[in-house]
Order: structure tokens, then sequence, then C-alpha cells
């Protein structure tokens, strides 16, 4: 089986918008009140701080179920299910941690690895601070989210149109994705905002949300995680990502 070369978006190094400002929390759990999402929950995005990220890169879409198939065959383990162009998903950070340090094994690219939450949110938002990697507005038929009513994964890549600034693809909805980071508050967060998250399965943040979530897991501010043991039906998935090329 062969390796297909990843597509890979070169982000350049900028300032990051990251989070949401404390004042606004009340008002974007108000905005999104049909969630039913608590407000305590955005209070993790708080408070809003202009961060200085390098350049890096970044995989345009997620890892899909027959790039991880190479991965399953060569390493013993069991074969994904779904087609092959869809976004693999139910894979634990310690297994797309693996397949990041196999692929780079194998292709003698170097430092392939997960993103950071903040270079996730960056890809995502680009230079002004958007609410979704398309823009502001929240659009039905940008993402595959609840909303769709397709109730499973869709092909890497089918909402071009819901692209980020800087291209990338399937940044909201379809599978969520793993970053590189443990949970833990922003400096200065709110009160009340836990220290650590001990009823999720997994520490790590994911970002983006799946074709199971609602719209609130779209914003590029959001920030959750893997609160359920079974991954394939809370669908999350990963992209990759390396560093710059010099």
């Amino acid at each position: 089986m062969q390796i297909e070369p990843v597509d890979w978006v070169e982000i350049p190094a900028g300032v990051l918008r990251r989070g949401t400002p404390t004042q606004d929390v009340p008002l974007v759990a108000e905005r999104y009140a049909a969630t039913r999402v608590p407000e305590e929950w955005y209070r993790k995005e708080a408070p809003s701080a202009e961060l200085d990220v390098p350049a890096f890169r970044i995989a345009r879409t997620p890892v899909t179920v027959a790039q991880w198939a190479v991965f399953a065959d060569a390493t013993g383990r069991p074969a994904p299910r779904g087609p092959g162009d869809h976004p693999v998903i139910g894979v634990g950070w310690d297994e797309a941690d693996a397949y990041c340090r196999w692929l780079g094994e194998r292709t003698g690219e170097s430092g392939v690895r997960l993103p950071t939450e903040e270079e996730w949110e960056r890809a995502a938002r680009g230079d002004d601070g958007r609410e979704f990697p398309w823009g502001d507005e929240y659009r039905t038929g940008l993402a595959n989210l609840v909303d769709l009513g397709v109730g499973t994964t869709t092909p890497v890549g089918s909402f071009p149109e819901g692209a980020s600034p800087f291209g990338v693809l399937d940044m909201a909805g379809n599978a969520d994705e793993w970053t590189a980071t443990l949970y833990a508050p922003y400096a200065g967060a709110p009160e009340g905002v836990p220290e650590v998250e001990d009823w999720a399965f997994d520490p790590h943040i994911t970002r983006g949300g799946a074709f199971r979530h609602d719209v609130d897991l779209a914003r590029c501010a959001r920030r959750h995680g893997a609160y359920e043991e079974d991954l394939a039906a809370i669908g999350v998935g990963f992209r990759l990502a390396a560093p710059a090329v010099p």
C-alpha cells in the first residue's frame, strides 16, 4: 500500500487573536442559547489574548480512512471502517501521535506531529479573529454538523466554501480533531474555570466539532475535549502539522 503525500498548507508567522474576551462570554452564551450549552463552558475560552505564533505547516484536510489504512496494515492494527476519502474517526490520542511519528519515519519528513491548540486556532481564524473559519456568521451548508442532517462523516474537503482564510478545509465539523495541547485554563481565566477536567476521557484539547455536534463547536475559539470513551461515536479524528519549510 502506498503512502499518499500530505497536502500541506503553509501558515505564516503572525498574531493569533486567541479566545474570547471575558466580558463577551455571556453574550456568546446568549447567542448560542438554542444549543443549551451552559455559560460556564464558554468561560474556558477567556480571556482573549494576542499571541505570536511562529510559521508552521498544517494538512489541508484531516487524515483519511485510506491514509490510516496504510499505517494500520504496516503496524498490524485493525483495518479502519468507512469510505477511504472520509476522515478516520475513533482514533485515540496515543494512536494519532503514533501515526505522526510513523509517517515521519517512513517519508523522511521531519517533525510531523499534531498541531498545538494555538496553531490549530491560527489556521482556523487567520489574522482577524473571526467567529468561524469562513467568517463571523454561521451558515448551514459550510460544514458537516448536526444541522446538516447527514448523521455521519462526509468526504474530506466537501465544503470548500467553508475554508479558513489560509485555505484549510474541514476545520468545522466532520471530525473533531486532536491537538497536542493538554487542557489547562488560560492565564487570567474567569473564576470557576476548572484547573483540570477529570471527567474527560482524555486530557488533550480537541477542536472543530464533528458531524454529530452543534453550531457552538464550530466556533474557532471553542475549546473542548473527548468526554466520552467511544471516540468513533463522537467522531474524533485528527490532522497533521509540521515545522515550516526553512
